[in-house]
């Protein structure tokens, strides 16, 4: 007698189960994660039920459209974005693991998409648009369309998320990838600003209004569609409301049908960089190109030209720019169009970049070794920093003049601009000094396997004590030309102003070249402390 073969289990609960397994083994990888988890489980539970109770409160007000609308837009956004920046953090999101195995596309992308609803994100976009279609249904034909509305937003946004995914898998996973990762928390400011931005100007009288325009035009876009089509049916537009919601359908089917062409094309198709690489003669390494050219001779500018390639080709380094150089012109800008700013916030942007040239030897990690090879004397460790300076310097000195100089045209305060300019600069060169000091004494590593991580572990003292000490140090070092500054203004002699210009310029210049002469000999002298300080990540 023949026992019965046990049943073969749907491709679906198996992709289920094998997420909720890895989920489960990576919490268990270490305690930051777990905590991690936790904390972002219990953020989105608040935050949802906030969202939900807005919702709530805002059911029959008149401008409830056209927030539901909106947020529904920004949420879908948010999915759009998301694989962009957690992809190295998220293993479902790398389809290319599943290439050995004998899957058929059509139960493959079943399986992903019923998979990819398992998780905090989904759950979250489940509650905020339960809260929306709450604000907008009314009768029967708003509840029906709201029945239909809330599961096709949730499909369309993990759909979405995950065809974005499975289209750039092979670039997420580069270094190009690793470089969006890194760049998150430079979104994350940016959208904080713009997010403080607009609740300003919408907190102003008829603010909404404003932005009613574009809740039009949202309305008709997946799946903020499907949110506006349960307000068309309550307000007894059938037709605008099923035209939305076979909009957000049609969507959705789009979006499963590019996600499996993607999957097939993946599983399929060589790596196209591979072969491009393997069949493309070798290129001269060697030749520098435009950079060493214009760069001066000798140790400078082959260090000057080492700087500058770091801020282009490595990822921590390209990182920590970008956010500098974004973060120093948002500040300024945003508070000149808030019409709160003044010409002196550009100094921000000294700050910023003023903080590159901390722990200027963590950067080189282990490889500092080449570089403590060349340095015998004083002199040399002074020509190694003087030529680091240099390099950030060809960056930061056009740069802060432009944002200073952008900023006085949008308070249309230009002039203050020779002034705002002079403090600028006497900052900057004030961060240089302390910045090549602070290399020296507090050196610390970068860790290059985590995208995350800027400081390695037990040496996050030293960065805080490097970082904060030095900005309180350059700030006192400026004390000189900012009292210069305020006392012009108190003694009513507006018409010497123009002198800080200059001033500035040269205290800058020559507080750099202060703190480069005391840096040096430290350098000098600490080569095998540095050398094992930067190498521990």
């Amino acid at each position: 007698m023949t026992t019965a073969a046990p049943p073969v289990p749907s491709l679906t609960s198996v992709f289920v189960r094998l997420k909720l397994s890895l989920l489960k083994n990576g919490l268990k990888q270490s305690g930051g994660r777990t905590a991690a988890y936790v904390f972002s489980v219990v953020f989105a539970a608040v935050f949802g039920a906030v969202l939900l109770l807005g919702f709530v409160l805002l059911r029959g007000h008149t401008d409830a459209a056209t927030v539901t609308v909106l947020l529904a837009g920004i949420l879908a956004l948010a999915w759009t974005v998301m694989p962009l920046f957690i992809a190295s953090g998220d293993e479902t999101l790398d389809p290319s693991r599943l290439v050995m195995l004998p899957l058929r596309p059509r139960p493959l992308v079943r399986a992903l998409l019923v998979a990819s609803l398992v998780g905090v994100g989904p759950v979250f976009t489940l509650i905020v648009s339960i809260g929306a279609v709450l604000a907008l249904a009314h009768g029967a034909a708003g509840t029906v369309a709201a029945v239909l509305a809330v599961p096709l937003v949730v499909l369309v946004c993990v759909a979405l998320s995950r065809s974005v995914a499975a289209a750039n898998v092979r670039l997420l996973t580069s270094r190009k990838g690793r470089d969006l990762a890194v760049l998150s928390g430079l979104v994350i400011a940016v959208g904080m600003q713009l997010v403080n931005f607009g609740a300003q100007r919408l907190s102003q009288a008829g603010g909404l209004t404003a932005v009613e325009p574009a809740a039009g035009v949202v309305g008709w876009l997946p799946p903020a569609s499907a949110i506006s089509a349960v307000d068309a049916a309550a307000r007894g537009e059938y037709a605008v409301a099923a035209a939305k919601l076979l909009l957000t359908a049609a969507a959705l089917a789009g979006l499963v049908h590019w996600w499996q062409r993607s999957l097939v094309r993946l599983m399929v198709e060589p790596d196209g960089s591979t072969v491009g690489a393997a069949s493309e003669p070798a290129k001269d390494k060697a030749s520098s190109g435009l950079l060493g050219r214009i760069l001066p001779g000798g140790r400078t500018g082959t260090v000057m030209e080492r700087s500058l390639r770091y801020i282009w080709r490595d990822p921590k380094t390209k990182a920590a720019w970008v956010t500098s150089l974004a973060i120093g012109a948002i500040v300024p800008v945003f508070n000149a169009l808030q019409g709160t700013g003044t010409i002196y916030f550009a100094c921000f942007a000294s700050g910023m970049l003023g903080i590159q040239m901390y722990n200027q030897f963590g950067q080189d990690t282990s490889a500092f070794w080449m570089v403590a090879q060349t340095i015998a004397t004083k002199a040399d460790a002074y020509a190694e920093l003087r030529a680091r300076a240099l390099a950030l310097l060809t960056v930061t000195v056009p740069y802060t003049a432009l944002v200073t100089a952008v900023t006085a045209g949008m308070l249309d305060a230009w002039h203050q601009l020779p002034e705002a300019l002079g403090v600028a600069f006497a900052l900057l060169g004030a961060m240089m000094a302390t910045g090549a000091v602070a290399s020296a004494t507090f050196p610390y590593s970068i860790p290059q396997d985590s995208a995350y991580k800027n400081v390695a572990p037990g040496q996050g003292g030293l960065a805080w004590i490097s970082i904060f000490g030095g900005m309180v140090s350059a700030a006192v070092l400026c004390a000189p030309v900012i009292g210069l500054t305020l006392f012009l203004h108190l003694a009513d002699h507006e018409d010497l102003l123009w002198l800080l210009l200059p001033g500035g310029v040269l205290y800058g210049g020559l507080i750099t070249w202060a703190g480069l002469k005391l840096a040096a000999p430290r350098v000098s002298g600490r080569l095998p402390e540095i050398l094992a300080a930067v190498s521990k990540g």
